[in-house]
């Protein structure tokens, strides 16, 4: 399970996901964290997103953290920025990422990036992290039941109409 990188599927500026990929690094399962930050103008620029990303990776001690600057936020959003991180990735030259990201986006997760990375030869793991709402409670609260439908409704869009048909315009 180990990779070149920690991909850090940061949609949801969720803490959860940098004290995981903390915990995976420090533990040698990649030499460096990624974490995708919108940024509509120059890539170097500070915003909002980023000083956010920045302050979680201070706080949860994630060494070797760089943020990957995305620009495009059209839909389908989760595609056009998996197409961002794989130039991203070519040019740095690495072949395997752990994707670390919310539990229940998970599958969606690592549908979208292993048919996006896995046309550039990266190896793709999915890292779900699952917060106080878990494949065992959901059921408790609507919220959570709001939740893990969303996500449903969301894998499956992605399966059967983005990947088949919404490539070719995200790629236009």
């Amino acid at each position: 399970m180990s990779a070149d990188a920690i991909l850090i599927d940061n949609f949801g500026q969720d803490y959860l996901l940098f004290e995981r990929a903390a915990a995976l690094h420090n533990a040698g399962y990649g030499s460096r964290a990624l974490v995708p930050t919108f940024s509509l103008t120059d890539p170097g620029a500070l915003t909002l997103e980023k000083a956010i990303a920045d302050v979680m990776i201070r706080i949860a001690h994630l060494k070797s953290a760089e943020t990957i600057p995305v620009g495009q936020q059209l839909e389908p959003i989760s595609l056009n920025v998996a197409y961002q991180i794989r130039e991203y990735l070519r040019a740095e030259h690495i072949r395997s990422v752990l994707v670390v990201t919310s539990g229940f986006r998970g599958r969606r997760a690592a549908l979208i990036y292993k048919a996006i990375l896995g046309e550039a030869g990266v190896a793709v793991s999915c890292v779900p992290v699952f917060g106080t709402t878990t494949p065992e409670n959901w059921t408790r609260t609507w919220h959570g039941v709001q939740e893990v439908a969303l996500e449903f409704l969301k894998l499956n869009y992605y399966r059967i109409y983005v990947l088949p048909f919404g490539r070719q315009q995200a790629q236009g």
